[in-house]
């Protein structure tokens, strides 16, 4: 009998030549598509939506966290990103404009 807790997972895709570039490369996709829910969130948020953007680290690496609240549907989002993820979250003009007009209030 298997402890509880363990799966043979059949489907996972095994990488055929295993280099590290592979693994890499996977995730920078992830990365991108965590910044790209973020702006589409952030872009699609009402009136109600808070946003904040606060440096938790800067050494070794900078590193920010995130966070969206929805309180009119009790929603929390808290994500942590890098200096460079931060960037290109930014470049939008219209999350700059979210993120400008959450401060002149």
């Amino acid at each position: 009998m298997k402890p509880p807790g363990t799966y043979k997972l059949t489907h996972r895709r095994r990488s055929e030549c295993g280099s590290s570039w592979d693994t890499i490369s996977a995730g920078m996709g992830r990365c991108q598509r965590i910044v790209e829910s973020l702006r589409w969130q952030i872009i699609q948020g009402g009136p109600e939506q808070s946003l904040r953007i606060r440096q938790i680290f800067s050494s070794p690496r900078e590193i920010y966290r995130v966070e969206i609240r929805e309180p009119l549907v009790g929603y929390c989002r808290t994500t942590l990103l890098d200096g460079d993820a931060l960037e290109d979250l930014l470049q939008s003009d219209r999350v700059r404009d979210r993120i400008l007009a959450g401060y002149a209030d």
